[in-house]
Formats: structure tokens, sequence, C-alpha cells
């Protein structure tokens, strides 16, 4: 009866433990996406842009010798009912330029229905230095049944773009948002632009003095 007893005994601490793991390992992965997201945002792996502040933008110097495409592309993804498509196809700046361009979104279903826009740009050496200065994938995008809207992206391509990288393609990838993830996917939202940052701004921010 005893030997009965020790084995349920060491079942039962076999079965805690495996709950707890289960529980680590979910919250592991759960933290994976917000630090995913930040480590892209730093690097421009997976094509992932950063962004610049009005300080960069106004010390930015052009290259006027150079010549740079930028192609522009875009798409919805799974069953996010919207017509979605850049306004203009291409355009040439130099490097160290900003420029403004517009996407064009509309909401065909008969639904209030929220998106959200993730950007990429290839060649994946080039997203280190493509930096946003307004754009819609900054936060989520609500639309009513029918509507539609124009939406602007600001940007600066830096001067020290690879000399090899004469076209790049800014890529948008519209998803669903479910309501019930939001307030999630805005939070994952802000800790990445709060490390994409510039450091200077993230200092002045943490020093009201």
């Amino acid at each position: 009866m005893s030997r009965v007893r020790s084995l349920t005994q060491a079942n039962r601490r076999l079965a805690a433990k495996l709950f707890l793991l289960t529980v680590a390992m979910f919250g592991f992965g759960y933290a994976l996406v917000p630090l995913y997201a930040v480590f892209c945002q730093l690097t421009g792996l997976n094509g992932t842009t950063g962004r610049a502040d009005a300080q960069e933008v106004q010390a930015s110097v052009v290259d006027s010798s150079r010549w740079v495409t930028v192609e522009f592309t875009g798409q919805v993804m799974g069953n996010l009912p919207w017509e979605f498509r850049p306004l203009q196809k291409k355009i040439r700046l130099h490097p160290g330029d900003t420029a403004v361009i517009k996407y064009y979104a509309r909401n065909l279903a008969n639904d209030t229905i929220v998106g959200r826009a993730v950007p990429s740009v290839a060649p994946n050496k080039a997203a280190p230095h493509f930096k946003k200065i307004e754009c819609f994938c900054f936060s989520q995008q609500e639309l009513k049944p029918g509507q539609s809207e124009e939406m602007p992206v600001r940007f600066l391509l830096e001067r020290d773009l690879p000399k090899d990288v004469n076209t790049l393609t800014l890529s948008y990838a519209f998803y669903y948002v479910d309501r019930g993830q939001a307030a999630t996917a805005d939070d994952h939202a802000r800790l990445a632009a709060q490390h994409s940052e510039p450091r200077a701004q993230r200092q002045a921010k943490s020093d009201p003095g």
C-alpha cells in the first residue's frame, strides 16, 4: 500500500513539474515576440526598418552624386478583407534625402475592421538605412464598412546606404487584428519603437532637466 502511495505522490510531483515547465516555455515564447521585434529593428533582420527623428533628418547630408530607385508594394494577409496598394509604384531620390509617398486602403467588408501593417525592405542590407519618419504602420488602422484612406509614409534614405544598392523595395503586409489582441499588439509596437529611437532622443526623455 505504501508503495502505491509513493508512486502516486511521485506522479503528482512529476505532473506539477511538467505543468510548470509548460507555463515557463509559454511565457518565454510570448516574451520572444517583442524581443524579436526589437532585435529586427536594430539590425535590419528580415528587412525590418528603423525610425528617424527631426534631429536626424535635419542633420542628414544629401549625396547628390547618386540616384537610388525605391519601389513600393503592398498586400493583405490572411482573412483581412481590404484593398491595399501603393499610389506610386516607384520614385528616385538621392541618399541622405527624404520623400513622401502614399498607400491606399479600403475596407471591403460590412463590418468595422482593424488592421496592422508590417513593413520590410529588400535587400536586407539596405533596411537599416531606410528610416521611417511618419508611417501608418506606427499604429493600428481602423476602417469602417466601405471606408477608404490614403495613408502617407515619410522616410529618410540614409547617406551611407551601401554603394552597390541602386534599387530597393519597401513592402507592407497588412494583417487582420483581433480586437482582443489589439492592446497587446500596440504594446509590442511601442516597445520596438522605443528601442529604435536614436540614443540622443531616448536620453533626452529620461533626463527632464
